[in-house]
């Protein structure tokens, strides 16, 4: 029963209309439009962004010269209109040149990002004569106010709870930052703007000279210094001398630090070590290696009989009483042999070769097929008499298709 072809039937709407495929260019120019559209919508967002945050954090934390909410230019500006000379500096050096010039000056140093070693704190405490520290961390508490610890971070509007000038005449400050705690016995501390046991202003004598700790260096900034008294006790501790030396430490403090190469940090006895280990390595080398002597030159075989191949070959299969493997060798061999004399092709299968000798040789199929296939020899001697079956039947293979 034969199947209808199957039709495809095309309806067109309108003869007049004409199918239009776009071209390679058209579909290249509609992508470009989308391509600099988006390009244009990523570049006015990034510009967007970074203009709101430039505007919002740029700048140095606490500049002098930085007039973004977390800077410190209000500050500096209302200093330099009420008479004080306020010095930017941004190297150690500058700042000890300038505290040398000004002689009377009070030196604000807000180290934000721990540029600053234990020798080059040493140097600017011992140069100047009143030092404002803002948010120092363990390493700079350590050699500035030795008498201080982290006691962690303070919030909130604090009453003036300490006997400075600076911090009565503010009356109340909207603090937040960083406090210390005081240790036992230490002397010559006056602890300021405090909770619980924290506070975030400490001021340590030492001597001629005053290190003033301002952990709540918040209230110094454009956004929070015109709250509450945040102002007054900014101006009053910081506008205390003629001469400010606003010193916010950069990468050119580094600049004459070098790191200590690897000499410099491995211990003495280090290389005289690893000398004497690699002497003796060497020594073991030249006693474990072989002595290299004269080539041996030996005549090879290039010829082998066929002979000694079987031979070997009997050897192994007896010392090993395999018998079906050597039968099964014999059997390959005479396989070939008896469908090349039947006529058959190289592809012929192992029953149709048994068909073939069974039909030459007018033996019964089952006896050809048990002398090929399926007899396994137990003893040496029907190995033997399966063997020479294999000769017989070849024998009158070959008769049986002569003409």
């Amino acid at each position: 029963m034969s199947e209808a072809p199957s039709t495809l039937t095309v309806r067109q709407e309108d003869p007049d209309q004409v199918a239009m495929t776009p071209t390679a260019a058209r579909a290249i120019r509609r992508a470009a439009v989308w391509i600099v559209l988006i390009a244009a919508g990523v570049v006015t967002a990034i510009l967007v962004v970074s203009s709101v945050s430039g505007g919002l954090d740029g700048g140095v934390p606490l500049g002098a010269d930085n007039p973004a909410p977390g800077g410190g230019m209000a500050v500096a500006e209302v200093l330099r209109d009420q008479g004080v000379d306020v010095v930017e500096t941004a190297t150690l050096d500058d700042t000890l040149d300038a505290v040398a010039t000004a002689g009377d000056a009070t030196v604000l140093l807000s180290d934000y990002q721990g540029l600053l070693d234990s020798q080059m704190l040493d140097r600017l405490q011992s140069r100047a004569g009143d030092l404002v520290v803002l948010d120092p961390d363990f390493f700079a508490l350590d050699d500035l106010a030795p008498g201080l610890a982290l006691g962690g971070s303070i919030s909130g509007t604090i009453d003036a709870d300490c006997d400075l000038p600076a911090v009565t005449k503010a009356g109340t400050v909207v603090a937040s930052g960083s406090s210390y705690r005081v240790e036992e016995g230490t002397a010559g501390v006056t602890s300021c703007l405090g909770k619980d046991g924290r506070f975030g202003l400490v001021q340590v004598e030492q001597g001629v000279r005053t290190t003033t700790v301002l952990g709540v260096s918040g209230i110094l900034t454009n956004e929070h210094v015109a709250e509450e008294g945040n102002a007054a006790l900014a101006l009053n501790l910081l506008g205390a001398h003629r001469t400010l030396v606003w010193y916010i430490p950069s990468a050119a403090d580094l600049a004459g630090q070098v790191p200590p190469n690897i000499a410099e940090l491995t211990p003495p006895w280090v290389t005289p070590l690893a000398v004497l280990v690699a002497l003796v390595a060497l020594g073991a080398m030249f006693w474990r290696s072989r002595r290299v002597g004269p080539l041996v030159v030996e005549n090879l075989p290039v010829v082998v009989r066929a002979s000694e191949t079987m031979e070997g070959r009997a050897r192994l299969y007896g010392r090993s009483n395999a018998r079906l493997h050597a039968l099964d060798a014999l059997r390959m061999g005479a396989v070939t042999r008896l469908a090349r004399t039947c006529g058959l092709s190289r592809l012929a299968t192992v029953t149709e070769v048994v068909d073939a000798v069974a039909a030459a040789t007018g033996r019964d199929r089952a006896a050809v097929a048990g002398i090929l296939i399926d007899q396994v020899p137990t003893t040496d001697s029907e190995l033997v008499h399966l063997s020479d079956e294999l000769l017989r039947l070849e024998a009158e293979t070959t008769a049986g298709t002569r003409p």
